[in-house]
């Protein structure tokens, strides 16, 4: 029933399956286990509960043992899986995908200043580099910073002077950029939070 295992296998469990005895059947079925295990050492590091499911399918169904997982359903075999939901929606700029689009929509919603312009120069060395491997003659910093402004809907800015100037969207100077989770948005979302050290209301940039 699977060929990978082969004739000899397939034999040993049509064999098992015809012992009266179920300390006995389930002895050897162990055995077996142990014999596909030696035959096939990649396998030593893979889920016993394949190999277990494996002589189950080769039993039809029909091994009844103690073993250390249930009998696969039957009816699993024949089942579809369920369809892949694929992204609906345009992607704007297709070199840079999806992704980056969706970093970019949680880059916006950082309070912080610098924590923003954290994101911002970590989402423009990523883009960097897309856009290198599309374009490598006609390339500056410049077209990154135009492209962040357009997908953020110009509320994402770094000054342009100051990213040449320090390389920030070279990758040797790469920063993780931390997504930001729904509890530190509620956070920094009311008033009176997100203040900075000065004791003085931070400015959201325009």
């Amino acid at each position: 029933m699977l060929k990978e295992y082969g004739k000899n296998i397939q034999g040993l469990v049509d064999y098992v399956c015809s012992i009266e005895d179920r300390e006995k059947r389930t002895a050897s079925a162990y055995t077996i286990i142990d014999i596909i295990k030696q035959l096939n050492p990649a396998m030593k590091q893979e889920n016993d509960q394949k190999i277990w499911d494996d002589i189950y399918i080769m039993s039809d169904f029909k091994l009844d043992v103690d073993s250390p997982f249930p009998m696969p359903e039957k009816e699993l075999l024949g089942k579809k899986p369920l369809p892949i939901g694929y992204p609906r929606g345009e992607v704007r700029f297709k070199h840079y995908g999806r992704n980056i689009e969706k970093l970019i929509e949680k880059a916006i919603e950082i309070e912080d200043d610098e924590e923003q312009e954290a994101a911002i120069i970590y989402i423009g060395q990523l883009m960097r580099s897309f856009h290198s491997t599309w374009n490598r003659d006609n390339f500056d910093d410049g077209i990154i910073i135009d492209d962040i402004k357009t997908l953020s809907g110009g509320k994402l800015h770094i000054d342009l002077e100051k990213v040449k100037e320090n390389a920030l969207f070279e990758s040797n100077t790469r920063r993780d950029f931390k997504v930001p989770s729904h509890e530190e948005h509620s956070g920094k979302n009311k008033r009176g939070g997100g203040r900075r050290r000065n004791g003085h209301n931070k400015k959201r940039r325009n």
